[in-house]
């Protein structure tokens, strides 16, 4: 059963934005550091921000600081990612994973997470 559902993708031309939402289906998000993870074709999977939900602490991967941003909704149960100045590079699937944990843990490692997503699609095209 996946536990987070994303949306928000789809179809934007070089030097667009999108907004990624990813919600909680089954759970609050109480002590959760989720983190989005991007998956573009061939390519090995890239980690991208995370966030902690307790007190919106924050990890930027250095070469995306200034063009994507997290952010947290608790009351929506949802965390959001902002993708600004999107290029063909940006082209894949991007999930969001997390888990519950007293402090914030933004780990590398995407199998030390214990909820997922499907994920939803973004393709940068002209």
């Amino acid at each position: 059963q996946w536990q987070f559902v994303e949306s928000g993708g789809g179809l934007v031309q070089p030097g667009g934005s999108l907004n990624l939402s990813c919600a909680a289906s089954a759970f609050t998000l109480d002590y959760f550091t989720i983190r989005w993870f991007h998956q573009a074709p061939g390519k090995a999977l890239e980690g991208l921000p995370c966030i902690f939900s307790s007190n919106g602490r924050t990890f930027y991967p250095p070469s995306l600081m200034g063009r994507f941003t997290i952010s947290i909704d608790n009351t929506a149960n949802t965390v959001y990612l902002q993708m600004n100045a999107l290029n063909a590079e940006d082209t894949g699937v991007y999930f969001c994973v997390g888990r519950r944990r007293s402090y914030f843990s933004c780990s590398e490692s995407i199998t030390e997470y214990d909820h997922r997503g499907l994920g939803t699609p973004v393709i940068v095209s002209s």
